[in-house]
C-alpha cells in the first residue's frame, strides 16, 4: 500500500486560481471551491491524496513541521518563515505562475530610505511579516528600531503609531495609504509549491506533480510602484493633536453593526464602508478622528497610547488581559452586539464531554496535547486552570476548525450556533464565556481634561444609541 501523501492547499486570495490548476492537473480534488464547506478532501483521482484548507500563512508552519508533505501558498509567507528559521524542514519547490505581488515599505513621514538608513532616530515598523521586517531593519542599518506585529491593516499605522510599514502592492494606492510614499522594495512573490524536506527526499511525489507543473499558468508580470513617490500629505498629522480623541473602529464583519451603532448614535462617517480601503473615515464629531484597523490588535494598540477609545470584542480584550494583567486597558460600554461564546472543542469521536471528563482522558492518555486556537493565551489560561497535563498551543490565523483531529486535538474557538463546528465532527465540551462588542479605553486618558469631556460625549451617544 502506498503511503498517505497530505497537502496543504490555501483559502482566499489564492483559492480560485489554485482550483483551476488542480483540476487542469487532473487531481481529482472536485470539492476544492470558494463555495465548499469542507476542509478534508480526498482526491478521486489519487486514492493516497488527501488535502485539508487552511488560511495561507499557516500552510508554511505545517508543512515544516511534517503535518504535511506538500503546500501550496504565496511564497511572502514561505519567505516570512525561513528567515526566521533558515535550517527549518521548508522546501521552495516552484513558482506555480500566478499570484503575483510585491512587498513594499511604505512611510508617512520619510520620502526616502537613505533618510532613516544609519539615522540614530527610533523607528517603529508596522507589519503582518514581522520577521521580514525585522531582517529588513538589520539588513538596511537602522540602528534603533521596533517591530509591531500585526493582525492586518499595517498601511493604518504609519506616521501616528508607526514611522514604517510593510506591506504588499495591493494596499497601496488605496484610500487608506494616500498618505503615503513608497520607500523600498522588499521582495516579489507568488503562489509558490512547498515541500517537507524528508517528504521531498523520501516519498515518491514526481507522480502527482509532473501534471501540475505541465498545466501552470504562464507567469504574469509583476506589478511596478516608483520608490521615491511622494503622495499627499494633507492627512498626515491631524491624529497628532494632544486634545484630539483617537477611536479605533473595526474592519471586515464587525464594520456593519459598528456602522449601524454609530448611525443610531448620530455618528456619521464618510468614507467607513469605502471599497476602495479608506482606513482615515471622516466624522461629523469636533475633535474626534478614527481609524479603522483590525479589531484583534485594538487592546494591544489603546495599551500603548496609539489609540484612546476602540470598539473591539470581549474576547479579544480578554485575550490581551491574560497576556498582560496590568495593562492599561479596560472596558467601558457593553455595545451589545456580535454576540458569540468562546468555547473549547473537541472531534465527536473522542470521549469527552465536558471539562472532567477532558480532565481525566488526559490523564488517562498521558501525551502532549495540541490545543490551537487564535486566542492563545485564552487557550493557554484554559489549559492550565483546568490541569490538562502536557499541552502545546498551536497559533492559527482563522480556520481553525480544520486542524482536529489532524493537527490538533482541541479548539478554543468562537461560536455562536454551533452548526459550522457540528458539520466538521467537532463537539462543544465546555463554554468559556460569552463576549459582544464592547468600547475599551486606556485608564489614563482622563487625565486630560478636554479629552475627558470628548470621551464622555461619545459614551453618552453611544449610551444613548443603545437604550442604556
Amino acid at each position: 500500500m502506498k503511503k498517505q501523501v497530505k497537502i496543504a492547499l490555501p483559502k482566499g486570495r489564492l483559492l480560485a486560481e489554485t482550483s483551476r490548476l488542480l483540476q487542469a492537473a487532473g487531481w481529482g480534488l472536485n470539492d476544492y471551491t470558494k463555495d465548499t464547506r469542507l476542509y478534508h478532501l480526498q482526491s478521486t483521482t489519487y486514492p493516497d491524496l488527501i488535502a485539508k484548507v487552511f488560511q495561507e500563512r499557516d500552510i508554511p508552519v505545517q508543512v515544516a513541521i511534517g503535518n504535511y508533505d506538500l503546500g501550496i501558498c504565496g511564497l511572502d509567507w514561505v519567505e516570512e518563515q525561513l528567515v526566521k528559521y533558515p535550517s527549518s524542514a521548508l522546501v521552495k519547490i516552484e513558482d506555480l505562475g500566478y499570484g503575483q505581488g510585491i512587498l513594499y515599505v511604505v512611510a508617512g513621514r520619510f520620502n526616502m530610505l537613505s533618510d532613516i538608513r544609519g539615522s540614530a532616530e527610533h523607528i517603529r515598523i508596522a507589519s503582518e511579516y514581522p520577521n521580514l521586517a525585522e531582517s529588513f531593519a538589520a539588513q538596511n542599518r537602522l540602528r534603533s528600531f521596533s517591530v509591531y506585529p500585526v493582525w492586518g491593516a499595517a498601511e493604518a499605522y504609519p506616521p501616528e503609531s508607526a514611522d514604517l510599514a510593510m506591506v504588499s502592492d495591493g494596499k497601496i494606492g488605496r484610500e487608506s495609504s494616500e498618505s503615503l510614499s513608497v520607500i523600498g522594495k522588499v521582495s516579489n512573490f507568488s503562489a509558490y509549491l512547498i515541500a517537507n524536506r524528508e517528504s521531498w527526499e523520501n516519498s515518491d511525489l514526481g507522480r502527482f506533480l509532473s501534471s501540475l507543473f505541465e498545466n501552470r499558468p504562464a507567469a504574469k508580470p509583476y506589478p511596478t510602484l516608483d520608490i521615491g513617490k511622494t503622495s499627499n500629505s494633507k492627512v498626515k498629522y491631524a491624529f497628532l493633536s494632544s486634545d484630539i480623541i483617537r477611536i479605533a473602529i473595526p474592519d471586515g464583519h464587525q464594520q456593519s453593526p459598528t456602522i449601524d451603532l454609530l448611525q443610531a448614535a448620530g455618528i456619521q462617517l464618510e468614507g467607513y464602508n469605502s471599497s476602495g480601503g479608506n482606513t482615515r473615515p471622516k466624522s461629523n464629531l469636533e475633535g474626534v478622528a478614527f481609524k479603522v484597523i483590525r479589531p484583534q490588535d485594538m487592546p494591544l494598540q489603546v495599551a500603548n497610547g496609539n489609540f484612546d477609545l476602540a470598539i473591539t470584542g470581549r474576547d479579544w480584550l480578554r485575550n490581551h488581559l491574560y497576556q498582560f494583567p496590568t495593562s492599561p486597558v479596560e472596558e467601558l460600554l457593553d455595545l451589545k452586539s456580535g454576540w458569540v461564546r468562546i468555547v473549547a472543542v473537541v472531534s465527536n469521536n473522542l470521549p469527552v464531554d465536558d471539562t472532567n471528563t477532558l480532565r481525566s482522558y488526559c490523564s488517562e492518555n498521558p501525551k502532549v496535547l495540541r490545543i490551537a486556537s487564535e486566542y492563545t493565551n485564552i487557550a493557554d489560561k484554559y489549559a492550565r486552570d483546568n490541569h490538562l497535563g502536557m499541552y502545546r498551543i498551536i497559533p492559527t490565523w482563522g480556520a481553525t476548525e480544520t486542524f482536529i483531529p489532524d493537527d490538533a486535538d482541541m479548539l478554543i474557538e468562537n461560536t455562536q450556533t454551533g452548526k459550522t463546528l457540528a458539520r466538521h465532527n467537532l463537539k462543544i465540551v465546555d463554554t468559556l464565556f460569552e463576549s459582544t462588542g464592547c468600547l475599551i479605553g486606556n485608564t489614563s486618558i482622563r487625565k486630560n481634561k478636554v479629552k475627558a469631556e470628548r470621551i464622555n460625549r461619545v459614551i453618552t451617544m453611544l449610551r444613548g444609541a443603545l437604550g442604556a
